[in-house]
């Protein structure tokens, strides 16, 4: 299944217009060649949370893309999505493992960690990302991580590696050149006038054109 993980990651930005537009977007970005969604949401309104991760999830299947919830465990579960993706906080990988059985994917933020990075491994993760690699306008907070840490990280796994903060159309050839196997972008879709044409070219830029 970590086969999946690779090429363009787009994660879901809560400045899309709701409902309607998410889907409308997300569709866009699985024309332009997202082989990989991720619904993030942090609000509490868990009806509407899980209207928008079943249509995207629908979406998904249907482009065979590769789709994932952040930080809920039973949201996937529920809408049968791929797998989850957890940061520092959102719980045990161990555990959160165990509870989605071996057929659906755990990826786990890293930052630069690779203390964590390799613990995550460990502790049966499917994917680790590393980030923020550029200063990001989503976590403008976030610390900035050398792209050296994808070849440190090569040294003791074969997990595919995702790159995620501040990339763009202008350094996302760096990112790739540097070993991520996927590269996560929100704003650099998300903002686009044309998310489906940004989605192809991010994707040339950084993958090379289709085979």
């Amino acid at each position: 299944m970590t086969a999946r993980i690779a090429g363009l990651y787009v994660i879901t930005d809560a400045r899309w217009p709701r409902p309607v537009a998410l889907e409308t977007a997300v569709a866009a970005a699985l024309r332009g060649g997202a082989r990989v969604v991720q619904y993030r949401d942090k609000s509490e309104d868990a009806g509407r949370r899980q209207r928008e991760a079943a249509g995207i999830a629908a979406q998904c299947r249907a482009a065979g893309a590769c789709f994932i919830v952040n930080d809920d465990v039973e949201l996937a579960r529920a809408v049968d999505a791929d797998g989850v993706h957890m940061g520092r906080d959102d719980g045990d990988v161990a555990a959160i493992r165990a509870a989605l059985g071996p057929e659906r994917l755990v990826g786990v933020s890293c930052y630069g960690d690779l203390d964590r990075a390799r613990a995550a491994v460990e502790a049966g993760a499917d994917y680790l990302a590393f980030g923020s690699v550029h200063p990001s306008p989503t976590k403008p907070e976030a610390a900035v991580v050398p792209l050296s840490v994808f070849a440190a990280a090569r040294e003791f796994t074969d997990r595919p590696l995702v790159a995620i903060g501040g990339i763009n159309a202008d350094n996302i050839a760096a990112v790739t050149a540097a070993g991520a196997d996927a590269v996560a972008v929100v704003d650099a879709v998300s903002g686009a006038a044309d998310i489906e044409a940004a989605t192809a070219d991010l994707i040339v830029r950084g993958f090379g054109p289709a085979s």
